[in-house]
């Protein structure tokens, strides 16, 4: 009887402690990215989120003139795909000039629906639009 007890003794001991014996631990990841880049006529949707050239998005990119965002700044609708002109994109071979962060734009480089000549789509987040380049 003696056993019996000290058995059910021990597996209610371990019952007990083996939440607190476990060996689980939460991570937590927090990355802070800080204000979206200073930029005339809009950044580039991946890092290092340089300045865009004027040209580079279409007119549905801009509120009342002003960028809607791209990446992880991206503030317009889930749904949103715009139109950009990908031959002002670095990945694509661009190698012109890019206005600086902090710079003014200039309203004679807006480029106006009428005269815009976008050829690929993408969502705002970084990634061509499927099925729309």
């Amino acid at each position: 009887m003696r056993r019996i007890t000290s058995l059910a003794l021990a597996v209610v001991t371990t019952a007990g402690l083996s939440p607190l014996l476990s060996n689980s631990s939460q991570a937590q990841v927090s990355v802070n990215l800080g204000v979206a880049p200073d930029c005339p006529y809009g950044y580039y949707d991946v890092a290092p989120y340089g300045c865009a050239p004027a040209g580079y998005y279409g007119p549905e990119w801009f509120e009342g003139g002003v960028f809607i965002g791209a990446g992880p700044w991206f503030h317009g609708p889930a749904t949103f795909h715009g139109k950009v002109d990908n031959r002002f994109d670095p990945h694509h071979g661009y190698k012109g000039a890019t206005p600086a962060r902090g710079e003014h734009a200039e309203p004679a480089k807006r480029v106006d629906a009428a005269h815009f000549k976008g050829n690929e789509d993408r969502d705002g987040r970084g990634h061509a639009a499927e099925g729309r380049h």
